[in-house]
């Protein structure tokens, strides 16, 4: 299984716009962040979970060529404005529509945001094409080329995202990524129980309304005995060597172009 982590940061990017008193280092590329997406190998299977207005140059940076599937955690701006741009992916797949997944809220806004792309296959060689399907969630195993998902929402705000738990047939290996969430169910501890690795929501230093803190991130990644954790969704309020010196051992700050094997 391979992770790639195409974006790391808040749904402003860093550095955000008209902000003059940033806190991190803008002279460390770490600190340069798109917006918060990962692009998932399992097996020989592709999975992109969301597509940020950044889609398109994150694709570029790191020569993502192929979708197999798209996942949609939830319908925020930052996750779901950079659909469009999987026109490329859709033709690649010889003119059928990209299997899109989520929950049937998260579709809804889909339609409402892409409506000349709901349809079995594009219009136009060129065009996009969604095929929106529910996405079953824990019990529920949606069972993919080159492993399984297990999927349990999570509280975000007035919302619900999806929180998503990887496993690969050939290695075993597990990991789950639990970006943008205030608190982890009862659900998620129990799926994502001593995974190898997870990616989780650790927005900044002092409590947020809708995110997890990165105290309360890291209490989280302790508590389910996770192997190794990269903590995601990341503000300007957070520099990558200041804060990285302050994390246990097996906790970590991603940054956008991270590459994780399992």
């Amino acid at each position: 299984m391979e992770i790639i982590f195409l974006g790391t940061g808040t749904s402003q990017g860093v550095p955000p716009l008209a902000t003059p008193n940033i806190e991190a280092d803008l002279n460390n590329p770490k600190n340069w962040r798109t917006r918060s997406s990962i692009h998932v190998v399992l097996g020989e299977h592709h999975i992109q979970v969301d597509a940020t207005p950044d889609f398109r140059t994150q694709c570029l940076r790191e020569s993502i060529n192929w979708i197999d599937t798209f996942i949609l955690t939830h319908s925020h701006a930052d996750h779901i404005l950079g659909m469009d741009d999987m026109r490329s992916f859709c033709s690649l797949l010889g003119g059928v529509a990209m299997p899109v997944y989520s929950t049937e809220e998260s579709l809804q806004r889909v339609r409402e945001i892409y409506p000349y792309a709901i349809r079995e296959k594009p219009e136009y060689k060129g065009y996009p094409a969604f095929a929106l399907r529910t996405m079953p969630e824990a019990p529920k195993i949606f069972e993919v080329p080159g492993g399984r998902i297990l999927a349990t929402r999570l509280p975000h705000g007035s919302m619900e995202s999806l929180g998503l738990i990887f496993e690969e047939s050939s290695s075993g290996k597990r990991a789950a990524y639990f970006c943008d969430c205030k608190r982890l169910t009862p659900t998620a501890y129990k799926l994502a129980h001593e995974v190898d690795l997870l990616i989780i929501d650790g927005l900044r230093p002092s409590p947020h309304p809708t995110h997890l803190s990165i105290p309360e991130a890291v209490q989280a990644a302790q508590e389910l005995g996770a192997k190794q954790t990269y903590l995601t969704h990341l503000t300007h309020f957070v520099d990558h060597d200041k804060v990285s010196t302050e994390l246990p051992p097996n906790i970590k700050l991603s940054y956008d172009g991270l590459r994780v094997s399992l």
